[in-house]
């Protein structure tokens, strides 16, 4: 019995990782290069879309950043963007559907990036994310169907939440 656990065991630990980096540095980097220019970039990290920048704090040196206080309230017009990358952020924020509708405020195409749930290792990330979303396809331009992920609201109301949206 303990060769089979050990086996399954390092079997996760190799598979994990790699379907995480194939989520999200290679599926996430074809959604994100698809475009040559992002009007609106609203992601977590250090990735510039090429327009406007817009995060909560400055992670690193990126053009045209605009640090916001409220994601909730854009500091921008009713459409004044045409296409609008969100890439790994709605999984973090308190109110994904006032989120949601803010982006759709402010663009008129609005592209969601956000962790299938074959990609276990960023799914169950009680340290970093708040919701799970229920779909194995990565690139949304709706809302996708989400629920409160297990546990996540314990581990960061004790710990604080590694990435603060």
């Amino acid at each position: 019995m303990l060769p089979i656990l050990l086996a399954v065991a390092a079997t996760l630990v190799i598979f994990l990782p790699a379907l995480n980096f194939l989520s999200y540095r290679i599926m996430g980097g074809i959604i994100r290069n698809r475009r040559e220019t992002w009007d609106l970039n609203i992601c977590c990290g250090k990735t510039d879309g090429g327009g406007v920048n817009v995060d909560i704090v400055k992670h690193a040196e990126v053009e045209n950043l605009i640090v916001v206080d409220d994601i909730y309230h854009l500091p921008f017009s009713t459409h004044q963007f045409e296409h609008t990358l969100c890439s790994h952020t709605i999984e973090h924020v308190e109110d994904p559907v006032a989120f949601y509708e803010e982006l759709s405020r402010v663009s008129k195409h609005v592209t969601l990036v956000v962790p299938p749930l074959w990609d276990l290792s960023a799914v169950l990330n009680v340290f970093e994310h708040r919701w799970l979303f229920l779909t194995f396809r990565k690139e949304h331009h709706k809302l996708p169907n989400f629920a409160k992920l297990p546990m996540s609201g314990f581990f960061q109301e004790k710990l604080g939440q590694k990435i603060r949206a």
